[in-house]
Formats: C-alpha cells, sequence, structure tokens
C-alpha cells in the first residue's frame, strides 16, 4: 500500500503550481479540467508523475489553518528527497523560503516550507538506511 494522492482546495492553482513544480521539477500536469463542487464552479489539476500526485482545485475560500494553533485539520505532509539541498536551492530560486528548519538529527535533514494555500510542507533527506536510527527523535 502506497499513499498515491493528495487533494489540496486552493483559491489559486497557478501559485500552487509555481511552488510545487520548483519542488519537483520532474512532475506535470496528468490531468486537468473544470466542473461543480457541490453548486460551486472549479478548475482543478493533477500534478505528479505516474505513480504520485497532488490535486489541487481552486473553489477554496477563506484562509486556511492556523499552524501554530491547536485547531482539528490538516498538519502537514512529507516528502523524502535524496538532496535536500537541491529542493531547498530550487524553491529559493522560485521565490519560495523556508519556514522553519527541522530539529538537529545526526540521521536526517528536514525543512518546512508553507505553500502559497498555507498549506505546511516537509522535506526529508534520510542519512541513514537503518529504520531505528532513521525514526529517532534525539
Amino acid at each position: 500500500m502506497y499513499l498515491e494522492h493528495v487533494n489540496l482546495v486552493a483559491n489559486d492553482i497557478d501559485s500552487m503550481l509555481e511552488f510545487y513544480q520548483a519542488a519537483f521539477p520532474y512532475w506535470s500536469i496528468r490531468s486537468e479540467g473544470k466542473g461543480d463542487w457541490y453548486g460551486k464552479p472549479r478548475r482543478w489539476v493533477h500534478f505528479g508523475d505516474e505513480t504520485h500526485y497532488i490535486a489541487i482545485s481552486d473553489h477554496g475560500e477563506g484562509e486556511n489553518r492556523y499552524l501554530s494553533g491547536h485547531q482539528v485539520g490538516f498538519a502537514h505532509f512529507a516528502y523524502v528527497t535524496s538532496n535536500i539541498n537541491a529542493v531547498v536551492t530550487r524553491l529559493k530560486k522560485a521565490g519560495f523560503n523556508i519556514s522553519k528548519n527541522g530539529s538537529a538529527n545526526p540521521f536526517r535533514k528536514n525543512v518546512y516550507y508553507i505553500d502559497p494555500a498555507g498549506f505546511e510542507i516537509e522535506f526529508v533527506e534520510y542519512l541513514s538506511d537503518i529504520p531505528s536510527e532513521r525514526n529517532n527523535d534525539l
């Protein structure tokens, strides 16, 4: 079993694509269209590769959950990379800055970003193949 996609509701697909295209330069728009979601028109895109993707719709209203608060809701999602420095460089070049660094850990490096819709995304590079080390919160 694996996670195939995450479905995010935003209010501006183009700004979301700027962020995710910088993070995942080898991904592309798999499909896109327009439709109606409970009486409200929306545009949607599926951005990813042949196995995984992020679904983004533009019918969002209001602001995302206050991330440092305690409201029920989506906290963040994470992607593993083999080169976190390359991800940080691409995002910085596209105008996106790290929102917070992960804690110091000898077995991984991680950083967090806030995408244009206010979702928090973690990128992590593991420096060990040993599960007990990778999962250790020193």
